[in-house]
């Protein structure tokens, strides 16, 4: 039997007509107690970046996790809402976009995903050793509740990147680092990193996405959908397709086709609800660019100048920039300056892209060099 994947619409967040909504999603799949055991501990995993109005659709929508939360619940499960954001507490974030309200009125914990566990991943592609926080592994099992949103280095953010969340503060700086400028191997890290957590449930937040310079820069955009599924390597691409990408243009979803990975195929799955053809999205926005790290794999003899006119990197806007230092504090490298004006050192920049993710002032965005522009494909 091919897994399902089911999609429904919900035009805006108002609480009630969403909780149906969503509880109709699930119950396309089997209902919530098809995933969740009365007196279970569930891990209920949003998207929680940076301390940003849900408006922003930089975070999972407080509505979605409310509704979640009250379908946890009333299937007799004890549900903590938990992420480990790439700067602050997740209870800072959870108070600036309205998650912390809704956890409150429900008497649902808010929880710092920040004790660090090094794991052995012996079904591991290539991570045999994975570091994951405590408390995600203290749950009982976890629901994975994303934001459908554009992403400069993954090109979209969905279910299976969202367990990023599950490793601790720094410690994903340093995943970056050890990936390097090899994005397959970052692919292959959250895949890994997935598949070894192995949420029961997996919900996109689709009814406001980003589009553009996501994750945290681009722009919000109304679809008004739900997704959700038990696998998210077939509601992600479900998503992709629906957006009017292809899989192999999502290197988590290339990595899951390398793999063999039977879900990423278009006929892998069985959609249910809103068919795949009345959901497309038309003139959705995507990243400004894809294969962000071509010219900086090209090999170590390529003349330098020609490398820098190939390699796509991050740019700074002077004018946004403040010189708050946030993107300084994050580089996995440690190769950013912020003495007089900011400053890339690009020949060691690994194109992980984490300064303009966190930047709260949108002022570092992705540029192609000058060849790589004029050239078709690269």
């Amino acid at each position: 039997m091919l897994t399902k994947v089911s999609i429904t619409r919900c035009p805006d967040y108002e609480k009630a007509a969403l909780k149906r909504t969503l509880e109709e999603a699930v119950g396309l799949l089997g209902g919530i107690r098809s995933f969740v055991k009365p007196g279970e501990k569930i891990l209920i995993k949003p998207n929680l970046l940076a301390a940003k109005e849900a408006g922003s659709a930089v975070t999972t929508h407080p509505a979605v996790i409310a509704a979640v939360i009250d379908m946890v619940k009333a299937a007799g499960a004890e549900p903590f809402v938990g992420d480990s954001p790439a700067l602050g507490s997740a209870a800072k974030v959870a108070e600036r976009c309205g998650i912390m309200r809704v956890c409150l009125e429900a008497n649902a914990p808010i929880v710092d995903l920040k004790t660090p566990v090094v794991v052995d991943n012996p079904a591991g592609h290539r991570f045999k050793r994975l570091e994951v926080s405590k408390e995600t592994l203290n749950a009982d099992g976890i629901i994975n509740v994303g934001k459908l949103k554009t992403h400069v280095q993954t090109y979209l953010t969905l279910g299976v990147k969202n367990t990023f969340g599950c490793v601790p503060g720094k410690l994903k700086a340093q995943w970056h680092l050890s990936a390097g400028i090899d994005t397959a191997a970052f692919a292959d890290m959250l895949l890994d990193l997935h598949l070894f957590l192995a949420p029961r449930l997996n919900i996109i937040d689709g009814i406001t996405a980003m589009e553009g310079n996501g994750p945290s820069a681009g722009a919000p955009r109304q679809i008004g959908l739900l997704f959700a599924s038990p696998d998210a390597v077939a509601m992600d691409t479900a998503i992709t397709l629906a957006l009017g990408a292809r899989p192999k243009d999502v290197p988590i979803l290339e990595a899951a086709r390398r793999r063999g990975i039977e879900q990423v195929k278009d006929d892998g799955f069985d959609v249910c609800g809103v068919p795949l053809h009345e959901a497309r999205v038309k003139g959705f926005k995507f990243p400004p660019l894809v294969s962000v790290n071509f010219g900086a794999s090209l090999p170590y003899f390529i003349d330098k100048r020609l490398r820098r006119a190939l390699t796509s990197r991050p740019r700074v806007d002077h004018k946004k920039c403040t010189l708050c230092g946030v993107c300084v504090d994050v580089c996995p490298p440690s190769i950013m300056d912020k003495s007089t004006k900011l400053s890339i050192d690009y020949d060691r920049c690994i194109r992980c892209y984490c300064c303009g993710e966190i930047c709260p002032r949108g002022a570092i965005t992705p540029v192609d060099g000058w060849l790589k522009k004029i050239i078709p494909g690269l």
